[in-house]
């Protein structure tokens, strides 16, 4: 029994992270397709919705999100999202490739420098606590810190969304990539969030008006976080270098979703001095490294 059971758990850990491996891989695909899909249908002067490139790379960004989702149920976290920055050196290369669009050596130096910090970022963040009840979630949710928060989000991408996307989105890569990445305030803690309302909404037992009516609202909130998402992504593709959004897009996220989780879930509480520091020489990396695509734009 001792010698059937070691396999196993070894073999979990290894799937999830050959299916976080293959996911970044597709995952960097999907910025190049769709950026090569608007050009393409910028020469016909027609609209890249119609462009069978672009819809390939919609279907390789569902795909990727996918096996994302598989590779956490497989193996832990600190292991699967670091490889995510895979994506982001594949992207580079394929848009190389692809697209044409080489990066001068500071655009590289910058890309690596963004995907080092990002991952001493995810790997010294602040683990979860376990939320294992729809009521402990309702707890969290309601926490003041985390709605004062999630309110300034809110007025954040407003003003962004309203007035400044209008008059400085095509002129700056960080207007677009501000309001994707604050809308992973959302995406992200309302996906975790559906998987444990649904266990009330669906399972065996009744299910409650109060269950019912916060699926629906987590369901609702991640619907229109995604399409708006969606939407300024391919406006940043139409007017910047996929592999430069790319990068720049990965570092804001992953910084954005670790700071919600960590006041949603309460994580900041069990943050060390040393991990403290170690963020900080990850942020400090990672903001270099924006600065060097900047400059080399």
């Amino acid at each position: 029994m001792a010698g059937n059971s070691e396999p196993r758990s070894v073999s979990f850990p290894v799937s999830g992270i050959v299916i976080a491996v293959v996911s970044s891989f597709i995952n960097g695909s999907t910025f190049v397709l769709q950026k090569k899909g608007i050009l393409r249908s910028r020469d016909r002067g027609g609209s890249y919705l119609t462009d069978v490139v672009w819809w390939s790379g919609t279907l390789s960004m569902i795909i990727g999100q996918i096996g994302n989702f598989l590779a956490y149920n497989v193996a832990p976290a600190v292991i699967v999202t670091p490889l995510g920055a895979l994506g982001v050196l594949f992207g580079a290369v394929l848009a190389s490739w692809i697209l044409k669009e080489h990066l001068n050596i500071l655009g590289k130096l910058g890309c690596v420098l963004c995907c080092c910090g990002s991952v001493v970022l995810i790997v010294h963040a602040p683990k979860a606590e376990t939320v294992t009840s729809r009521l402990e979630l309702e707890e969290r949710l309601s926490d003041p810190v985390f709605v004062v928060y999630a309110l300034l989000v809110v007025l954040l991408l407003v003003l962004l969304i309203v007035w400044i996307a209008p008059a400085h989105g095509t002129s700056n890569i960080m207007v677009y990539v501000a309001i994707c990445s604050l809308l992973g305030s959302f995406t992200v803690p309302s996906s975790k969030g559906l998987g444990l309302v649904s266990q009330d909404v669906f399972g065996e037992g009744p299910s409650s008006s109060r269950a019912l009516a916060l699926f629906l609202g987590l369901l609702g909130t991640l619907a229109v976080s995604i399409l708006i998402q969606f939407f300024f992504i391919n406006k940043a593709l139409e007017c910047f270098s996929s592999n430069m959004f790319e990068a720049i897009y990965y570092v804001t996220f992953t910084s954005t979703v670790i700071l919600a989780s960590a006041l949603l879930f309460k994580e900041w509480t069990a943050l060390t001095l040393t991990d403290s520091l170690a963020m900080l020489c990850g942020l400090t990396t990672v903001c270099v490294g924006v600065v060097l695509l900047r400059i080399s734009q």
